[in-house]
């Protein structure tokens, strides 16, 4: 539990100052799936805030993607205020392009797993957001998963635009997406490309997480959101310049991203 409550502690540590640090000392780093499931936990105890969503992906026999966002960082409106990705993001920010799914209901812990016509009962809208991506470690590449998963997955926090007309109706496994500056500045368009959810559906992880916490004892509750993947993987946008994000006819995110420290 020493090792546990270090590692929390220290990435903790790096979250609230906006420092990278090397990584884990070897005697904290996660071995398995739960100490990486057990620093998150403590995490959330260290940090000292309600969880208001997760992220996640359907679980492989090579990794199992899931990580608390924190209320505080779950923001929406005109500007979002980010911290760099990596030491070297010079001025971008960091983000993917996802749907997600905010509860109307609770989703408690229970023996017996959830359907997914229960699931979806539980779904009181869908949403259009951008996941905003931090990662703590100086050097994250080649490091094992676990040290990445014990680092919440990089998560910086989730900017959460519109609802999506339609809802659970919407056709949300694939759409065209664009990402273009609307200041003028030449070239407007930054990305263009067909989106396509990496697990064919964004309802499979919502499924798969309802089950999982569920088993856990800690179940899932009204009013958290929970985001399952990018359709266009990770993208470094332009700082200090507003962008419109389309995601085909769902819709589209207006935002500008400026420096947190500035």
């Amino acid at each position: 539990m020493d090792a546990i409550k270090a590692a929390a502690q220290y990435l903790t540590e790096l979250r609230n100052t906006g420092r990278f640090g090397a990584r884990l000392p070897e005697t904290s780093r996660p071995a398995t799936l739960e100490d990486a499931l057990k620093i998150q936990d403590r995490m959330i105890r260290v940090y000292g805030q309600e969880v208001g969503g997760f992220k996640c992906s359907v679980a492989t026999a090579e990794r199992t993607v899931i990580a608390p966002i924190f209320a505080p960082t779950i923001v929406s409106g005109g500007l979002c205020f980010v911290r760099a990705a990596t030491p070297d993001a010079g001025d971008t920010a960091r983000i993917e392009p996802e749907i997600a799914f905010v509860l109307g209901r609770n989703l408690p812990p229970r023996k017996a797993p959830y359907t997914e016509a229960e699931v979806r009962a539980a779904v009181g809208e869908v949403r259009l957001v951008l996941e905003l991506l931090a990662c703590r470690y100086i050097d994250p590449q080649g490091l094992p998963f676990l040290e990445t998963l014990a680092d919440c997955v990089s998560n910086q926090g989730l900017f959460v635009g519109p609802a999506v007309v339609g809802g659970l109706d919407a056709p949300l496994s694939e759409f065209a997406l664009r990402i273009e500056r609307t200041d003028g500045v030449a070239p407007p368009l930054l990305r263009a490309q067909q989106g396509k959810h990496p697990d064919g559906n964004p309802l499979l992880p919502l499924y798969w997480i309802a089950n999982f916490q569920a088993a856990r004892g800690t179940g899932l509750r009204a009013g958290q959101i929970v985001t399952t993947g990018s359709y266009a993987g990770m993208i470094d946008v332009p700082l200090s310049a507003p962008l419109r994000i389309q995601f085909g006819e769902l819709g589209e995110i207006a935002v500008e991203f400026r420096r947190k420290d500035d």
